[in-house]
């Protein structure tokens, strides 16, 4: 009878025992999930920060086009019928200064300690577009147009850094947004330029 009572006594305290390590374990993955949930949130208030900052590129050069999330440069760059040479000089002045106001933007996001956790490289798409007329090969002057640029950045020693930066040249001919049509048509010969960051450890710490 004795070795009875010793069974069940020892039976609920095992039970006992387990209900406060499942008590135990349930406290801490309800405070595990909480701070999970906070530094999600830190992070997400993060990456809205480093859009924003993103953005904010020298309003002499840039307009940015929130309802398309890409800039667009300024001055209308001309071009002859059919041609990808920038020929002007002051055209030419114009867009060393741009490239130099997004290389300057992109190493001071890259330097800056609030975003640095989050390994973050820039994807640059310098894109060309065309205007709408008779000729024939529009794709492929637009990607043409934006080499030029690109060269003409590369020439006056504005050159990105691989480690932090992928330019992608890009040209879009006469599909894809266009802002002008009609006796406007000219206009839409333009540089957009995307500035896209890629994060790297974001996921790796929820």
């Amino acid at each position: 009878m004795k070795s009875n009572n010793f069974f069940w006594v020892s039976f609920s305290d095992l039970m006992t025992s387990l209900f406060f390590i499942m008590l135990v374990l349930f406290v801490v993955s309800i405070g595990y999930l909480q701070f999970q949930k906070k530094a999600t949130e830190q992070q997400l208030k993060k990456m809205e920060e480093l859009q924003a900052a993103v953005q904010q590129l020298p309003l002499d050069y840039f307009s940015y086009q929130e309802q398309y999330k890409r800039f667009k440069i300024k001055r209308e760059i001309e071009f002859a019928g059919g041609d990808s040479i920038i020929r002007r000089f002051e055209d030419k002045i114009y867009l060393i200064k741009v490239g130099n106001s997004i290389k300057n933007k992109v190493n001071s996001l890259s330097t800056n300690n609030k975003f640095k956790e989050f390994d973050i490289k820039y994807q640059i798409v310098i894109e060309g577009m065309s205007s709408k007329d008779k000729y024939p090969y529009n794709f492929e002057l637009s990607y043409k147009r934006a080499l030029s640029l690109y060269k003409l950045w590369k020439k006056n020693n504005i050159i990105f850094d691989p480690k932090i930066c992928d330019i992608q040249i890009a040209g879009s001919g006469t599909d894809g947004v266009r802002e002008y049509s009609g006796r406007e048509e000219k206009k839409n010969q333009q540089f957009l330029i995307h500035i896209v960051p890629k994060i790297g450890k974001i996921f790796e710490k929820e």
